[in-house]
């Protein structure tokens, strides 16, 4: 079918022909000004829709690597806005991996994996998490092991949660060893409304929720999507923060860029 509404000529929307010697070029205010607003857009973007994060402890090997870098979505479980109706929005499901600040100390950013919601009844038996009286299948999950390593043996507290209570040398935090007594409910730890409960996949090796409690949704910053860079980093690199051992790790990855990323881990998705 054609259209029969007349159109402007084709020659009246061709970009104007400029005579040589008098072509137009941009002034320096004019690319000030344009330098500013591709600033602005991407300072909006990497602050308010996506964020990177570098991980730095083994809490969540083998799902995350030390020295894995990743992008988070901040937009997804955020609380909706009046402002940004046409953003799509949802609640934390078990299972997401968040990146949240920790409770009671707000400049520290932690990732873990989701394993309860409110209402739900949680405890472990031998390092297997019982959700609502069910045992999960979590082949990412570390377990307790007699492999030699002592962060693998077993651990009382930590391996039966909540079912033994934490002793001096369990790393519980004053505060929530006065509120966990009050959140068991028939041997289940019971996640109250406006919080979720969120542990390690590296559940030998991670300071999670069961030494510092739940995470409230208000402190929960978003979920990583995928890693776009993985280099090979020591664990004990987080507790090197001189600059001189800064600036000496910032050579070495210089000089290892090529022989030690991790190319296989580029652009791995984060599940």
């Amino acid at each position: 079918m054609t259209n029969s509404t007349a159109t402007a000529p084709e020659e009246q929307i061709a970009p104007p022909k400029h005579e040589p010697g008098h072509e137009e070029s941009e002034t320096a205010l004019e690319s000030l000004a344009s330098i500013c607003t591709v600033l602005a857009v991407g300072l909006f973007v990497m602050t308010f829709v996506f964020q990177n994060f570098e991980i730095p402890s083994a809490s969540m090997e083998k799902t995350l690597l030390i020295g894995d870098h990743v992008l988070v979505d901040r937009i997804t479980l955020a609380p909706p806005t009046t402002w940004a109706p046409f953003v799509r929005y949802r609640e934390v499901h078990r299972g997401d991996i968040i990146v949240f600040l920790k409770p009671g100390e707000p400049d520290l950013f932690l990732v873990k994996r989701t394993i309860g919601i409110p209402g739900d009844r949680i405890h472990l038996r031998d390092g297997i998490v019982y959700l609502n009286g069910v045992a999960q299948n979590e082949p990412q999950a570390g377990k307790p092991a007699d492999d030699g390593n002592p962060y693998h043996a077993y651990n009382p507290y930590r391996d039966d949660f909540p079912a033994i209570p934490p002793g001096p040398g369990d790393e519980v935090t004053a505060t929530w060893a006065n509120e966990l007594p009050t959140r068991i409910v028939d041997g289940d730890l019971v996640v109250p409304p406006g919080k979720v409960f969120a542990m390690g996949d590296n559940r030998t090796e991670s300071l999670d929720g069961r030494f510092w409690g739940f995470v409230p949704r208000e402190n929960i910053v978003g979920r990583p999507m995928f890693v776009y860079w993985s280099f090979e980093t020591p664990a004990d690199q987080i507790e090197k923060t001189s600059i001189a051992d800064r600036i000496g790790f910032m050579g070495h990855i210089l000089i290892h860029i090529f022989d030690q990323t991790r190319w296989k881990r580029t652009f791995h998705i984060i599940r």
